[in-house]
């Protein structure tokens, strides 16, 4: 009885995390080409920006179709899509934290990434690779 209900609890938890992980990449990847929640060329950290070839605004929306990839990807195979979600909010912490700037941003999106790639371990456990 306990290993069934652990397997529903993990599987639980897998899905969630699962759900999270498709939908907030998407969506944010969205809001690059909208700006209804905010306007996230201030997240470039300026030394980045002052090396890129393109606009802020570009390479914003270059960002967001990567995004919404990465959350198609969770869907799709969560096993991979949650090391590239995990690795790319690791990323976008480490350009955050080299500006100093948004430091707590950063720390949500490292405690962002720690779950992203948990959840690959529990797509390991609960067949959903």
């Amino acid at each position: 009885m306990e290993t069934i209900q652990l397997k529903q609890n993990v599987q639980l938890v897998f899905n969630i995390l699962k759900l999270t992980f498709t939908i907030v990449p998407v969506v944010a990847g969205f809001d690059k080409f909208t700006h209804i929640l905010c306007d996230w060329t201030q997240y470039i950290n300026p030394s980045i920006l002052g090396m890129l070839p393109f606009s802020g605004t570009t390479f914003m929306i270059i960002v967001g179709i990567i995004e919404i990839i990465a959350g198609i990807l969770v869907f799709v195979k969560p096993s991979v899509g949650g090391l590239i979600v995990s690795a790319w909010l690791i990323l976008i912490a480490l350009t955050l934290l080299a500006g100093w700037n948004f430091a707590d941003i950063a720390v949500r999106d490292l405690v962002m990434a720690i779950s992203a790639f948990s959840m690959t371990r529990l797509a390991s456990i609960t067949d959903n690779r």
